[in-house]
Formats: C-alpha cells, structure tokens, sequence
C-alpha cells in the first residue's frame, strides 16, 4: 500500500516537471519565432519583448511552482515532519 502512494507521488511529480518543460520548449520556440517575424516583417518597431516578458513571468511563476515546492522545500517538510513524528512514537 505504501508503495502504491510513493508511485502515485512520483508520477504526479515527473507529470508536473514534464509539463514545466514541454512548457519552457513551447515558450522558447514560439519567441524565438516572434523574434524573427519582428525582424522581418517590422524591423524598424521592436515588440518581440513584449509577450516575452509577459509569458516569461508565467513561465517562472510555473517554475518556482514545480521545481522548487513539488521537488525541494515540500520534500524537506515533508521529511522534517516525519521525523518528528517517529520520535514521538505511538
């Protein structure tokens, strides 16, 4: 039974980092396209940026989400927590 949970755990984990970086290729591949279509189709006006910045923001936000919470400070709390509750026993 605990190993089940421990699978389940892991697959929402792996789930949520393959959704971060098939996320991160989509952003880079459409601004790097962005970038181009500036340049060629208005080179003298620069726009690119914009929905760069504003995606960008996403993209770190979706980031710090699963990266950092899933896999480093959730997995010490988690740990931490455990601990505390073996030394205490029954």
């Amino acid at each position: 039974m605990e190993n089940e949970e421990a699978y389940k755990k892991a697959k929402e984990r792996v789930e949520a980092k393959l959704g971060f970086y098939i996320h991160l290729c989509i952003y880079i591949v459409v601004n790097i396209s962005l970038f181009i279509i500036n340049k060629i189709a208005s080179p003298d006006y620069i726009w690119f940026y914009w929905p760069l910045i504003g995606w960008g923001i996403g993209i770190l936000f979706h980031g710090v989400g699963v990266l950092v919470a899933i896999g480093g400070i959730s997995d010490r709390m988690i740990k931490k927590e455990l601990k505390k509750i073996e030394k205490k026993g029954p």
